[in-house]
């Protein structure tokens, strides 16, 4: 579960940590089982959030860029990635470009969701803006590998 977005913890007088989910959790299964994710952010703590996220709904593998460079010097072999508008004030939309002609799936998760260019040049890409909720991420990653994935995953 994700400790930034999803959880509150509550500390018993042992000492001891426990926690749990708010609301209703519609992603109880391992939807995200057996992928390899990538994440390109440069914000620490959101990438190490979305890291548990995505292992928390079963990703066998999330890869944490920071930079471009980090991201080409991996290759392509993932499954999808959740991409950031901008890493360290650069543009990561070449990048994403390049995996929409290579047909790979991918979602951006950004603190600019106002972004029309974005929307003009990426209309089927979803936009899930920060804060976000760790269901909200989830739901928008499967949607992009559903355009990809057989139907019985």
């Amino acid at each position: 579960m994700s400790f930034l977005n999803d959880t509150k913890v509550i500390y018993s007088h042992f000492g001891c940590l426990s926690t749990y989910m708010f609301g209703a959790n519609i992603l109880s299964t391992q939807p995200l089982a057996g992928l390899r994710l990538l994440v390109l952010e440069d914000e620490f703590l959101i990438a190490m959030d979305v890291e548990q996220i995505c292992s928390d709904h079963g990703a066998e593998e999330v890869i944490i860029c920071k930079t471009l460079s980090e991201a080409n010097s991996i290759g392509g072999d993932y499954d999808a990635a959740i991409i950031d508008l901008t890493l360290n004030g650069e543009s990561t939309i070449p990048f994403a470009a390049e995996l929409q002609n290579r047909d790979l799936p991918f979602i951006f998760a950004s603190g600019y969701t106002d972004r029309e260019d974005i929307a003009a040049d990426f209309p089927t890409i979803a936009m899930v803006g920060k804060p976000y909720s760790g269901e909200e991420l989830v739901k928008a990653l499967l949607a992009a590998l559903s355009r990809k994935l057989p139907v019985d995953r």
